[in-house]
């Protein structure tokens, strides 16, 4: 896990308050196991509309697998859970349907140009002709990407591609958007205006639910959750596991967290 590294402009504050009462992710006792080993061990948790849900862990902790479960991805060994409504075990299409994904890894096409994907990513998410062209125009207005409208995505700088990334994976309005260390890589200015983004989707009811490598993004959040050894330790609002863990900022609280796992592969 990194250490803090300093945005250079504050974010705004997020507030850290639940923004819903409708529960748009529940997971209950969740535990996902390959052979001998148990990589998720009985995680229970919610998250809520509009909400900002940090989701942290150092490597091996079993984020990832808790995610590929609650994206559809990866059926659970026991437990269950519910995704924008659907159950994540018996109806994955559904669920996959009503999110969106955005890994760290650049997942668009560089080989087309940036209205090429989106229209790709609109038709594949069911969305009509009309809406694709109505939305895409607005999303280059957004983005102040007019001019890089018909470039090669190949051709765009790191945060550029970054920030075009997320708007596709929410271009379809999802319930929810699974966010996998979106900001790796990027500079400090870029990262602050993703997070912009972020502010801007779950002012529209876009729940957010990401894992991130920079403790002071973790601040962002309105509840972070810290996995250890595939079991949650700690789930509170960032101001609350400060004081939980006398820790002057959220590195802190996850250095304490982390010197208790013992395994170091997912």
């Amino acid at each position: 896990m990194e250490k803090h590294s300093n945005i250079e402009q504050s974010i705004p504050d997020s507030g850290n308050t639940l923004k819903s009462s409708e529960k748009v992710i529940v997971a209950e006792n969740l535990s996902k196991i390959f052979g001998h080993f148990k990589a998720v061990d009985n995680i229970s948790f919610e998250v809520t509309k509009g909400e900002i849900f940090g989701f942290l862990g150092a490597n091996g902790a079993g984020k990832t697998t808790a995610m590929r479960m609650l994206s559809g991805l990866s059926i659970p060994t026991s437990g269950k859970g519910t995704v924008a409504g659907f159950d994540i075990e018996t109806q994955t299409e559904m669920v996959k349907k009503s999110i969106g994904y955005m890994s760290q890894k650049f997942s668009l096409y560089d080989d087309l140009k940036v209205w090429e994907n989106i229209e790709l990513f609109g038709g594949i998410y069911g969305m009509t002709d009309k809406e694709i062209k109505t939305k895409t125009d607005e999303l280059m207005k957004l983005l102040n990407f007019e001019e890089e409208r018909n470039m090669f995505v190949r051709s765009l700088p790191l945060g550029f591609k970054q920030k075009l990334a997320f708007s596709v994976s929410i271009f379809h309005s999802p319930k929810v958007v699974f966010l996998d260390e979106p900001t790796g890589g990027v500079d400090p200015i870029t990262r602050r205006q993703f997070w912009e983004l972020i502010y801007d989707a779950t002012s529209r009811g876009i729940t957010v639910f990401v894992t991130t490598h920079y403790m002071d993004e973790a601040e962002y959040c309105d509840r972070v959750s810290i996995m250890v050894d595939g079991r949650i330790e700690a789930l509170d609002s960032p101001k609350n596991l400060k004081e939980q863990f006398n820790a002057k900022n959220m590195d802190e609280v996850f250095q304490q967290l982390a010197r208790k796992a013992k395994r170091v592969d997912s």
